[in-house]
This record gives structure tokens, sequence and C-alpha cells, in this order.
């Protein structure tokens, strides 16, 4: 093999080589940020692109662990230079919304009880350039924030309110996180509160106090449930006693209206005379009945002197009945 021949075939290499390096091939989900000779230069878009080997290179971002893909919120403490050896550094940053799930922290409430809490974040990258150089970690300053902001906001909130405001704990969390992760080229969509777990001390006094209020609501209904069946039957017998006046009521006005009807009708037929005549005999009749009853028990009964006379006119007035 000649010179010629050798140096054709180094060139060949090299142009391989040249082409290996250089092609890169960017993933729609995917981005890269590229520097020339340590300095920013571009970001790489979807599709195929080419970079001048040895003198640009992609960035390296911190995002995911090596093992399991876990996040890097997973690493609890200060990162130090050996904990970053550990860290998967990426050279195609995901612009996909991505989960960081936050270890559970102890936080102390208003009402001074310590509760452990940990959360869900929804993030996605939206400026490569800024995640890279504004930010050296930025899973883990958002996870520091979003402790920090935790402890404030829970602090200020007593127990039973924290327990009972997940959704208003979520929106303050996610409003600051966001305000500070825009900075960072990054945005938070939401934040979720997984768990609050208080001490077991505390849950059960919390259970003694859930058991004493319902057995109070219950009473309540249950002396409620007697009160309105009281009212509701003595509303009842009110009602009716009412009709039962009424029906009397009625029924005597009726029989008055008949006695009255009647009365009419027999002065209209035995004239005043005749009619005068009959009230003297049925109150004569009356006054016997009267006499006959207060002598039960004595055979001797006194009639009045002019009896035959009375009954003289009862006689009369038969005879007018029978006309």
């Amino acid at each position: 093999m000649n010179s010629a021949e050798i140096f054709i075939t180094l060139f060949v290499i090299m142009v391989m080589v040249f082409i290996y390096k250089g092609v890169i091939v960017v993933r729609n989900s995917e981005r890269m940020v590229i520097e020339r000779l340590g300095q920013y230069s571009r970001t790489l878009r979807p599709g195929v692109r080419f970079i001048i080997p040895f003198i640009e290179r992609p960035r390296e971002f911190i995002w995911k662990a090596e093992t399991g893909g876990s996040t890097l919120s997973r690493i609890l403490g200060e990162q130090t230079k050996s904990n970053y050896t550990q860290l998967e550094a990426v050279t195609r940053i995901d612009i996909r919304e991505t989960v960081l799930d936050f270890p559970s922290q102890t936080v102390i409430t208003r009402d001074n009880v310590s509760v452990e809490i940990n959360a869900l974040m929804y993030i996605e990258i939206t400026n490569p350039h800024d995640a890279v150089y504004r930010i050296a970690n930025l899973p883990n300053a958002v996870e520091k924030l979003a402790q920090t902001t935790l402890r404030s906001v829970v602090g200020d909130m007593e127990l039973d309110t924290t327990l009972s405001s997940r959704e208003e704990i979520n929106s303050r969390l996610q409003m600051t996180l966001d305000d500070a992760a825009d900075e960072w080229g990054a945005k938070v969509k939401r934040v979720e509160v997984q768990e609050i777990n208080v001490p077991g001390e505390v849950q059960a006094a919390m259970e003694k106090q859930m058991r004493a209020e319902r057995d109070k609501r219950a009473a309540i209904l249950e002396a409620e449930g007697v009160r309105q069946s009281d009212i509701l039957r003595a509303e009842g017998e009110k009602q009716a006693a009412v009709l039962v006046a009424e029906g009397r009521r009625t029924a005597r006005i009726l029989e008055a209206d008949g006695e009255k009807e009647a009365l009419e009708r027999l002065k209209a037929a035995l004239g005043e005379e005749g009619f005068s005549q009959y009230l003297i005999a049925i109150r004569y009749l009356d006054t016997l009945k009267k006499i006959g009853q207060s002598s039960e028990g004595d055979k001797t009964v006194f009639l009045p002197m002019d009896a035959s006379a009375t009954l003289g006119s009862i006689g009369s007035i038969k005879e007018l009945f029978s006309k």
C-alpha cells in the first residue's frame, strides 16, 4: 500500500468519524443545548442536526438518577460533589411533563402539632437554556423551595384546617413554585398533597372527638325527632278537638234551626191561642216529669189543682194535630 492509498484510507476514516460525531437526531420531545468551545451556541430542536465534532458538544443536564429512573428529589440533604457522580448527566433534555415525588417531611401547624406531609409536583421544562444555565440543580432547587413553602403555608393553619384544606395548600404551593420556576426555565403545572399523617396520640384524640361529636349529633337529632313528634301529636289533637267542637256546634245549630222551623210550622198550624196552650202544656209536662223524678221511692204524687184543665188543653192540641 503506497502513501496515497494510506492517505485516502485515513481521510475516509476521519470523514466517517466526523459524520458519526457530528450528526445528531433529536426526537420530538427532546431539546439539546450546544456549547462551542465552552460558550453557549444554540439549542437543537427536533430533527436531524449537525454539530462540529471536538469543537461543539452538548451541555450535560442533571435531571434523573441512574437507578430506577427516580428523580433527583429522591436524594435527601444537600448535594455534594460525590453525590453528583451518582446521578445521570443527560445531554437530551426531556420537555415533557415530569412528576417529582417529594419525600415526607415534618411540618408544625399553628397549634403546635407535628404532621408528616408528602407531595407530588408536575413540572415541565419550557426553556432549556435557562434550565441549564440559571440553576445548577433544578429538581433539587424546586424540592427545597417546596419544603420551605409547605412549612410556611401549613404553619399558618391549625391541624383541623390543614386536614380539610388540601386544595388551598395545593394552590398556594403551585403559585409560589411556578413563580420561582419560571425564572429557571420551567413551569410547575400543579402540586398535589398525597398524605398528611398525624401522630398516633393526636389521631386517637381526634377519633374520640369525632365519636363524641357524632354522639352529640345523634342525641340532638333524636331530641329534635321527639320534639317534632310531640308537636305533630299536639297539633293533631288540637285539630281533632277543633273538628269535634266544630261538628258539635254545627249539630247544635242544625238542631236549633230544626226546632225553630218546627215551632214556626206548629205556630202556623195552631194559631196564636193554640200555640200558647201547646207551650203551656209542654212546660206543664216537663214540670210533672221533674216532680216524678224528685218523688222516687214515695208513692204519693201531688198534682196541681188545674191539672185537669191542662190535660184538657192537651186533648185539644191532639185534636188540632189530628186536623
